[in-house]
């Protein structure tokens, strides 16, 4: 029984493979930026919601907490800290969980924000991030994400109103034995309470010398007495340049072609089982209490075949197994890219660092899984198995660059938990996607072929060879970022089949056509 590659009438974006591709994880947590040096307002919010779970429609409370300047200079660009949304699902909400033998649930929020000034209207995603809580029995469940969100930019003087829209909460459920439950991943679809359809605003940022203070309304005319029109020439749609300029939001994904090569070629020769395809994601750093954007990166695979291991008792169906390998590949190495990330060392000094994860052994591909003849329902679970090192090149704390000389790395590989440690012995991340699939509906989950989501925990380990001239920084690096728990959720996009060239899936010169969006 050969690989995962679907027959032809299958659309190319949902052929069956299922085995995991090579991954990585960035290990340092992006900071916003500072309110402004003025002074600060915080806001906390409870808000009412109406979401849409498994049962109907019910109500939900969301609590919005964030810290915002208490004014801000026309044309300044400023980003709310300290943002946390929550959201308290009630017992019906927690039934529906249940229902689906969820354990735990990981959320991530997209709450939409409205940013007003006079008549000129922009909108903001806030995105959060949360490690996996229980599932309780009964009762509520309060899920709290926490994220950075975009800079705002007043264009001119009068009040910026932000307020809090549609959310969206993105629910991973797992199982009590560590596999996904029910779908595996939920989305509940919030808005504002039909008994108060306008919650409010969170908070407003005057602009401009004239301005009412942060609890003065927001103004109507875009003036103040005594002073001209700021907008005079601005439509009453409020919209055009005179809208707040919302910076592009820190998780959205890359432009096209904003990738760097992932390509065979005569020094590196493809076969018939070569795939390749692009990676990119999140990873939470727990130390930091931050979510760090994976930077896109190449894989190269060679797909093996699928193989029926044994059959079932009574020869209904059979069970799968799969073999696969892959590498990172970035200028002739293996190795992703170099990116920076800003983190706050002891939470209070800003630190830059440029680092590159080097790939240190094989990265290996095995899934297993099952089929029923009758009905052709397959699931399949897949883990990947890399070893990497993350090197830090360049590091930059409070401003002043530091000399970390050519060394500077962690002590080993990456480490995540093994559930088969005799089999697969040393360290090296784990990442694990699994997919089921029902005909005639589409599969569901990750596939080789496809693409998805595939996400783990990895502890990073303490750091050595950081500094020179008897500085020593390992300790700097090790304080603010090494430790255990950091969860990891990771995007591959499709893949290209480069000797099977099918122009929905690879560019013209073989390299695979999609560009995956992380998501957290």
């Amino acid at each position: 029984m050969r690989g995962h590659r679907a027959a032809a009438s299958r659309p190319p974006r949902v052929r069956a493979g299922s085995a995991a591709i090579g991954a990585f994880v960035v290990l340092a947590a992006t900071v916003p930026a500072a309110a402004s040096a003025a002074g600060t307002q915080e806001v906390d919010a409870a808000l009412p919601y109406v979401c849409a779970l498994p049962s109907g429609r019910q109500p939900v409370t969301v609590r919005v907490a964030a810290v915002f300047p208490d004014r801000a200079e026309p044309g300044e660009a400023f980003s709310p800290t300290g943002v946390t949304t929550t959201v308290e699902l009630p017992a019906e909400a927690v039934a529906d969980l249940t229902a689906l033998e969820a354990a735990t649930a990981r959320a991530a929020t997209r709450l939409t924000v409205g940013v007003t000034q006079d008549e000129a209207a922009a909108e903001a995603t806030w995105r959060g991030t949360a490690e996996p809580v229980p599932v309780p029995g009964s009762g509520p469940l309060t899920l709290t994400t926490t994220g950075d969100v975009p800079s705002v930019t007043g264009q001119g003087d009068g009040d910026l109103v932000f307020t809090a829209e549609n959310l969206a909460v993105d629910l991973e459920l797992g199982a009590a034995d560590g596999t996904a439950a029910g779908p595996g991943a939920l989305t509940l679809d919030c808005s504002p309470s039909g008994d108060a359809p306008d919650n409010g605003p969170l908070a407003t940022v005057p602009a401009g010398p004239d301005t009412p203070g942060p609890s003065g309304p927001p103004s109507a005319s875009g003036s103040s007495p005594g002073t001209p029109d700021p907008f005079p020439e601005a439509p009453k749609d409020g919209q055009g340049d005179r809208a707040p300029e919302v910076a592009e939001d820190p998780s959205a994904g890359p432009a096209d072609r904003d990738a760097p090569p992932c390509r065979y070629d005569d020094a590196n020769p493809s076969t018939s089982a070569s795939l390749n395809a692009y990676i990119t994601g999140y990873s939470n750093v727990r130390k930091l209490r931050g979510a760090s954007l994976l930077p896109v990166s190449c894989v190269l695979v060679e797909q093996g075949p699928t193989d029926i291991v044994d059959f079932f008792p009574d020869f209904s169906g059979a069970y799968l197994a799969q073999h696969s390998t892959g590498r990172l590949w970035y200028e002739g190495r293996e190795r992703t890219p170099p990116f920076q990330s800003s983190f706050l060392t002891f939470g209070f000094v800003p630190t830059r660092a440029t680092m590159v994860l080097e790939q240190t052994g094989p990265l290996t591909l095995d899934g297993a899984g099952e089929t029923v003849f009758a009905t052709g329902q397959t699931s399949f679970r897949t883990r990947v198995r890399v070893p990497l090192v993350l090197r830090v090149t360049a590091l930059e704390v409070n401003g002043t660059p530091l000399d970390v000389g050519t060394g500077c790395r962690t002590e080993g590989p990456l480490r995540s938990p093994e559930p088969e440690p005799s089999t697969y012995p040393g360290d090296h991340l784990l990442l694990t996607g699994s997919s089921t699939h029902q005909p005639p509906d589409m599969p569901v989950g990750y596939l080789l072929s496809s693409g998805g989501p595939l996400t783990g925990e990895v502890t990073i380990p303490a750091f050595t060879g950081c500094g020179t001239g008897g500085e020593d920084l390992d300790r700097l690096l090790t304080a603010s970022v090494s430790g255990p728990g950091n969860h990891i959720r990771q995007i591959q996009g499709q893949t290209c089949a480069v000797q099977v060239f099918n122009p929905a899936e690879c560019t013209e010169d073989l390299q695979p056509l999609e560009i995956p969006v992380p998501e957290r």
